[in-house]
């Protein structure tokens, strides 16, 4: 049989690999991103929270507003908003994590396949799995951007509506249509260089604990190579990937949330409080 015809009966996955992890990457990520995106919307808001006190009370109002943890926030948005407003923002997330975990999927399957490749007793390297694993997530993240840029203005659209200010768009689509007729693609692309170090210390954060943890776990201790034990590294490895990640979290939130004049720029100064919204950081 000629290979040509041998290839048309092979499984689509096996005929187009990078393209079926393309694919199952993005249906993973949005079931995902559906269930976590209330500690998302919480996240972002947490980390919003100084910059709203400022622009309210005045610059000390950093140290005198106040402070509104997790839970409370959470719950401030189903009294004050309504329950469904804890998904406001979701489309633009979705479309979010199909770009970024099926772009930094290819990408990273390239870069173990083709770039490093594996040692002489085909074992890949920790080392390598690092720097992959980064270089993968700078490049999903970077690609990214403008749904990430869109997801955080809208989840701040509910609150908007609160304090008595007009909301800025009409759905997704009107929203990357305004960001880019205000300002251009440059201005899709606001907070990009907190974005992608996010992204590649998280991604350094996750693969290293988490193969740390593992091995230590395997070594040490009565556990042995199954679900109990990846479950332990992955709780582990989110921990530390979500306090590395958090100080660029919060300034890529801040960027982005910010006006914008013609070329792009932002009109408004940043408030440094690196670490609120930690606990609910993640991807």
């Amino acid at each position: 049989m000629p290979i040509a015809e041998e290839e048309k009966l092979l499984p689509l996955t096996q005929r187009w690999p990078r393209t079926s992890k393309f694919l199952l990457s993005g249906c993973a990520a949005t079931v995902a991103e559906l269930a976590t995106f209330p500690l998302d919307l919480t996240k972002t808001r947490l980390q919003m929270q100084g910059e709203a006190a400022i622009a309210r009370l005045g610059d000390g109002a950093v140290d005198s507003a106040p402070y509104r943890g997790m839970v409370r926030t959470a719950l401030g948005i189903v009294q004050e908003e309504g329950f469904l407003k804890l998904w406001q923002g979701v489309t633009p997330a979705i479309y979010r994590h199909v770009v970024y975990s099926g772009g930094r999927m290819v990408t990273y399957e390239h870069l173990r396949e083709v770039v490093f490749g594996k040692s002489e007793d085909k074992h890949y390297p920790l080392w390598k799995s690092v720097i992959g694993g980064m270089m993968a997530g700078v490049i999903g993240q970077f690609l990214a951007n403008p749904t990430d840029l869109v997801k955080v203005q809208m989840q701040m659209e509910g609150k908007r509506r609160l304090e008595g200010k007009p909301l800025r768009f009409r759905g997704v689509h009107h929203a990357f249509a305004k960001i880019l007729a205000e300002g251009g693609i440059r201005g899709l692309w606001a907070g990009w260089i907190p974005n992608i170090q996010r992204a590649a210390l998280v991604n350094m954060g996750d693969l290293t604990t988490y193969d740390t943890v593992k091995h230590y776990l395997v070594l040490n201790t009565p556990l042995e190579d199954n679900i109990s034990t990846h479950g332990l590294s992955s709780l582990c490895s989110g921990l530390v990937a979500s306090i590395l990640g958090t100080p660029a979290d919060v300034i890529k939130s801040r960027i982005m949330n910010q006006p914008r004049d013609k070329q792009g720029r932002s009109v408004k100064p940043l408030v440094p409080t690196c670490w609120r919204g930690c606990s609910s950081v993640g991807d």
